[in-house]
């Protein structure tokens, strides 16, 4: 009787050692090396940036507080002493306090005339669809591609005619004019990124468009009101041409007119460190809006784009 011999058996094979470049990666070896060359490129322009914004501001007010001897001598250097009489001198010789009141009444006065004017156009715009709804929202994305200078001889007549110029409630509806596009265009696509169940709840419950509006849809926009607030805010205040041009009485000037005229006459005089105390005293109220609002201003530009 014959057997079957049983081969033997086929000695296995030794494993290859596993080296680096066998392992699966999720990402190159070199990808951790580009990312932190990236970051590092993009900190240090950052922090470029940062200087030279910086910069400037902190000179203007260390000069602000200097003689006009140690302007010249030693601009770069820290004041030998503080020298507030430069800014007594701006605030009371100089009339920066009337400028200073009368910028307060206009830019006050615009900026709440545009939130209140240019939200409910807004709302109506996002939320409601009629005949001529497009045309009209594209009536006032056309404004912000206007020129302004276009319109200052025309402008000039028609409020002229309607007995407002050279007066604070003249320059308050114009600006308002001025800066509704912007406004209706920026709030509009904030209002369609809000929630339409809590209006619809409203409306079940028996509250009216404007009770809806002003009570329920209108808090819900804080962070919108807020960031076109400061957009305006900043373009009102440093606002110009409009003044110059609707705004010729000397006791009705605004901050920017004054500045103008104090460069022109403290430039003869040599009274540079007054001009240097005028020029802070315009830049540090935009400056505070800006730090205290910088949070809403970052909310209410990410949430237009945020479902």
């Amino acid at each position: 009787m014959e057997t079957t011999e049983t081969p033997a058996p086929i000695p296995a094979e030794p494993e290859a050692p596993v080296g680096k470049a066998d392992t699966p990666a999720g990402r190159p070896p070199g990808g951790k090396q580009e990312g932190t060359v990236l970051n590092v490129f993009s900190h240090g322009m950052l922090v470029l940036w940062a200087f030279m914004v910086v910069m400037p501001l902190v000179w203007a007010v260390m000069t602000s507080f200097k003689d006009d001897r140690s302007i010249f001598d030693s601009p770069w250097s820290l004041p030998d002493k503080l020298h507030f009489e430069n800014w007594a001198r701006a605030w009371t010789d100089a009339n920066m306090s009337d400028y200073f009141l009368n910028t307060v009444l206009v830019v006050g006065g615009s900026l709440i005339g545009t939130l209140v004017l240019g939200s409910m156009a807004a709302y109506v715009l996002a939320r409601f669809d009629f005949p001529g709804n497009r045309f009209i929202y594209y009536l006032f994305v056309g404004g912000m591609s206007f020129p302004i200078m276009l319109a200052l001889v025309p402008l000039f007549y028609v409020v002229n005619n309607m007995g407002l110029l050279n007066t604070i409630h003249g320059l308050i509806l114009v600006y308002i004019a001025y800066s509704l596009p912007f406004t209706v265009f920026f709030l509009t696509a904030f209002f369609r990124s809000l929630p339409t169940s809590v209006a619809e709840a409203a409306f079940v419950d028996g509250a009216s468009h404007s009770r809806t509006f002003f009570q329920i849809m209108l808090p819900m926009a804080r962070p919108g009101l807020i960031s076109v607030g400061i957009f305006n805010f900043l373009g009102q205040w440093n606002q110009y041409m409009l003044p110059t041009v609707l705004n010729t009485d000397p006791d009705k000037r605004v901050l920017t007119q004054g500045l103008v005229q104090l460069a022109a006459s403290q430039g003869y005089k040599g009274d540079w460190s007054g001009l240097f105390a005028g020029l802070v005293m315009a830049m540090l109220p935009v400056l505070a809006a800006y730090i205290v609002f910088q949070r809403q201003v970052v909310q209410g530009l990410t949430a237009g784009a945020l479902k």
